[in-house]
């Protein structure tokens, strides 16, 4: 009798031990929409600090090299946050830009003086509006405390980059996305509000492939 009352003492430690084991696992599987927005924004990291670079090189205004600069100082330090939670939650991120944003990068090198200016501030409003989006639905959607709070530290980032754009843009004569006071398009706007991880159809953060300058085309969550 003591020996059966011994096997379920053992039974219900060994139980009472593996629950926190089980719940640590868990708790270190995000959803989908926290996966997808780290993965969506570290890609937009490495676009920026690319198109950034580029815009320092080859941009013939200084107000378009400065915020070069400033995109680059920001995206990187907002992407090691990106990559230390990523590596905390076991996410695995993407070793490179989306194919969209590597064709605006390829677009891009192949301008200079101020065409290369304006196209440069066109794709990067599109692409910064996206980012926008895509964070705000992270912190309304997202289930992962984390993620969430990183997406909450990103967004005065990206709207700030968003504000400096906007003013650049209408002082070089550049259509400005039409948003409302939450970040969205407002009526007759042509950007849509992404969902982390674009597909191949739908533009990147900052693409404006067949459209006019500063629309998007469906895209989904992402951007620079």
């Amino acid at each position: 009798m003591l020996g059966l009352k011994r096997l379920g003492l053992l039974a219900a430690l060994v139980v009472v031990g593996l629950a926190p084991a089980a719940a640590a696992q868990a708790a270190a599987q995000p959803s989908t929409q926290d996966t997808q927005y780290l993965q969506a924004l570290h890609q937009v990291n490495l676009f920026e600090i690319a198109s950034g670079n580029m815009a320092q090189q080859k941009g013939q205004n200084q107000q378009v090299k400065d915020l070069g600069a400033q995109f680059v100082t920001d995206h990187t330090q907002l992407d090691q946050t990106v990559q230390s939670t990523a590596q905390q939650l076991g996410v695995q991120l993407p070793g490179s830009p989306t194919a969209d944003q590597q064709k605006i990068l390829d677009r891009l090198n192949g301008l200079s003086g101020a065409e290369f200016d304006k196209q440069w501030v066109t794709d990067e409003l599109a692409g910064h509006v996206q980012a926008v989006q895509a964070t705000q639905t992270e912190i309304s959607q997202g289930s992962e405390q984390s993620v969430v709070q990183l997406a909450q530290n990103a967004l005065p980032v990206l709207q700030a980059h968003l504000d400096a754009l906007t003013a650049l843009a209408q002082t070089l004569g550049i259509p400005v996305p039409q948003t409302s006071a939450s970040g969205t398009p407002s009526p007759g706007g042509t950007a849509t509000t992404p969902a982390p991880g674009g597909t191949s159809e739908s533009p990147a953060p900052g693409t404006t492939e067949s459209t006019a300058p500063g629309t998007t085309e469906s895209p989904a969550p992402g951007v620079s």
